[in-house]
């Protein structure tokens, strides 16, 4: 099971890793370690495919899975496998995993300095305009002790959009424009950096310790699921706990 772990300066008890399309059971298009089950794929691989992650991490609880909609609730992490509705959620309880389900949207992991509360993030487009991290950051009590983790995500060179997005982001953060530039293939469109746009809404939050953000999940199709890039396809599993 080929994992990433967080590459940031939290504290040892934190836990914060990505899962990679590698290591699990689900056949073509969601080859192999999907862990989405709303994208078609066999419901048994699916329940195969998390069980086997979570036994790799050594997680003794059951994770906290969402139903994610492109908002800004956030909730807190239960271990009572229930599937909540939300795009973000915390804990401060020991063994108890925050999971975020990707395939292009960023995940983004949260803790304080001192390890007693993790978060994760979903965050496309839709959930950065309307506040996601922003929302998620409130649930902690002093935003600049935060650190903060961009996972992968579509990179700055294949996220193309429409006058829409830009005009979005821009008219609630006008410093926002310097996340976009024009394409080079269609002069009515724009292609956005997700990590710059995550980066000036933490900042705006009072978050300045941010690390990651240098993955392109749309070119590395080797390591990972795109939704741009093949609109039928499985979902990685970003996961924050305390141990």
């Amino acid at each position: 099971m080929n994992l990433i772990w967080a590459d940031w300066p939290a504290p040892a008890s934190v836990k914060a890793v990505t899962t990679t399309r590698t290591g699990g059971v689900s056949e073509a298009p969601y080859n192999q370690l999907n862990l989405g089950d709303h994208v078609g794929d066999d419901p048994v691989s699916v329940a195969t495919n998390r069980q086997r992650l979570l036994t790799h991490l050594n997680l003794q609880q059951p994770a906290q899975w969402l139903k994610q909609v492109h908002g800004r609730q956030v909730i807190e992490a239960k271990s009572d496998s229930i599937v909540r509705e939300a795009d973000a959620l915390f804990s401060r309880d020991k063994g108890v995993a925050c999971v975020i389900m990707t395939a292009d949207c960023l995940p983004v992991f949260l803790t304080n300095s001192d390890g007693s509360q993790v978060a994760a993030a979903h965050a496309g487009w839709r959930g950065l305009v309307s506040g996601v991290l922003e929302a998620t950051v409130a649930t902690f009590e002093q935003p600049n002790s935060l650190y903060a983790w961009l996972g992968p995500a579509i990179g700055p060179e294949a996220f193309e959009v429409g006058q829409e997005v830009y005009d979005a982001f821009v008219a609630d953060m006008p410093e926002a424009e310097t996340a976009f530039k024009v394409s080079p293939s269609h002069s009515d469109r724009w292609l956005a950096d997700i990590y710059q746009l995550a980066r000036l809404r933490l900042q705006r939050a009072g978050v300045t310790a941010i690390y990651g953000g240098d993955f392109c999940t749309f070119s590395d199709a080797d390591r990972f699921y795109s939704y741009r890039r093949e609109a039928v396809t499985g979902r990685m599993a970003s996961l924050i706990w305390i141990e």
